[in-house]
């Protein structure tokens, strides 16, 4: 069945057997599909992270604490993992292209209102109903991958969005650090949300509609009994669970680390200007390069490889933070986003191969996990922070990947 988008086109009925297999990379549609997909991470990326780099300045406009000035990202991702496993059973029902354009659309005019908020609480609130909003693409995003793209190429197709979140994620960062700097953070906020009601656009007028999408009736009864199996022991046999774990780890550490590092950077010995720390993030785009490396390495190497090989990337980027220079520090950032974006892609794609049912929920739970690493471990880092300092947040963040190398270790001898 086809996937509506707003230029009055339906869901209409065809026959699966005819279908192709998807599309090939290299093909016109493939390259189609992967620019406006990477645009829409970009849109939604910059949009959920571009509070990171404005948290020293909510702990002084606002008179809140470090951990506490993580709340206007943690709230965002909360509301996003619960609202996501709601969000694949409606793109289920209604198609992939229409949520991911109204996702876009609201989320981009939330965040222009965000930046008229007139205290604390306000901008709270509007940062937690982004998050709701946000939630109808990137779960969904993996769903139409999935479905669109044949399995072959579905690594790199995969490597290419999330190298746009990628892209995305430094483009928040480092446009607001600027932005602040040069104006306020208000005016930051508001450049952000513009560009979350264009990438909206994008989708609208150049996604193609889906092929290979059969619209589902789910109810809730269902959504749990996919939950279970995947959770259960199909999602044990087949290595789900892991991987869901696995989604935990990378987004939990990560975001920890970007989370508090802004504080480390703005403070002695290395006393660095906003916009300076937002240059930082600028090694973001090294995982819009890593991402695909990883997918297309994934294919040829097996997951399973690549996967131990980018969470043992993660703890040596980690532990080369570790020393009070800029020459340490900032190739320790580089290495560790290289291997966060890698352990992302892999296992992104990696669920969609494991999955052979219910693949948007199989994508919702991955994702859930993935956020809640984001908000559980982005808040309790703040206060390592607090009491310990970087070598705190450090010894946090050192235990999770601890974890996650000996859950990738056990996937990659599965096979």
């Amino acid at each position: 069945m086809a996937d509506g988008g707003f230029g009055g086109q339906g869901i209409t009925a065809g026959p699966v057997a005819a279908m192709p297999d998807g599309l090939v990379a290299g093909s016109p549609a493939y390259r189609r599909v992967s620019a406006v997909l990477f645009v829409a991470g970009l849109s939604t990326f910059a949009s959920l992270y571009c509070v990171q780099p404005l948290m020293p300045d909510f702990t002084r406009v606002f008179g809140v604490t470090p951990a506490e000035s993580s709340l206007a990202l943690s709230l965002s991702t909360g509301v996003l993992a619960v609202a996501m496993l709601v969000a694949g059973m409606i793109s289920d029902r209604f198609g992939r292209k229409p949520i991911m354009a109204v996702s876009l659309l609201v989320s981009g005019t939330l965040g222009i209102l965000g930046a008229l908020a007139p205290d604390w609480g306000w901008l709270l609130a509007l940062r937690a109903l982004e998050g709701l909003a946000l939630s109808g693409l990137p779960a969904v995003a993996m769903a139409y991958v999935s479905e669109e793209v044949e399995p072959r190429s579905a690594g790199l197709a995969m490597g290419l969005y999330i190298g746009g979140t990628a892209v995305g994620g430094m483009s928040g960062r480092a446009v607001t650090a600027l932005v602040a700097d040069l104006v306020n953070w208000r005016a930051a906020l508001g450049v952000v949300g513009a560009i979350g009601i264009l990438g909206a656009l994008a989708v609208w007028l150049w996604l193609p509609a889906s092929q290979r999408f059969v619209r589902s009736s789910m109810s809730v009864r269902d959504m749990a009994a996919a939950w279970r199996r995947h959770l259960g022991g199909d999602g044990s046999k087949g290595g789900l669970r892991a991987l869901f774990a696995m989604g935990f780890v990378a987004m939990g550490s990560f975001v920890t680390v970007f989370n508090y590092v802004g504080f480390r950077l703005v403070a002695p010995p290395f006393d660095l200007r906003p916009a300076l720390v937002g240059a930082v993030f600028l090694v973001y785009l090294l995982g819009a390069v890593s991402s695909p490396v990883f997918g297309t390495l994934s294919g040829r190497l097996g997951h399973g490889r690549v996967l131990a090989a980018a969470t043992a990337l993660m703890a040596a980027g980690l532990a080369l933070m570790s020393p009070d220079s800029l020459w340490a520090v900032t190739p320790g950032i580089a290495l560790f986003t290289i291997a966060f974006f890698g352990m992302h892609s892999t296992t992104s794609a990696w669920i969609g191969q494991r999955a052979t049912t219910n693949r948007g929920q199989a994508s919702a739970i991955y994702l859930f996990c993935y956020y809640m690493g984001s908000t559980i471990a982005g808040t309790l880092g703040g206060v390592f922070w607090h009491g310990f300092g970087w070598p705190g947040v450090a010894g946090f963040v050192g235990a999770i990947v601890a974890a996650g190398l000996a859950l990738s270790l056990a996937l990659a001898r599965r096979g």
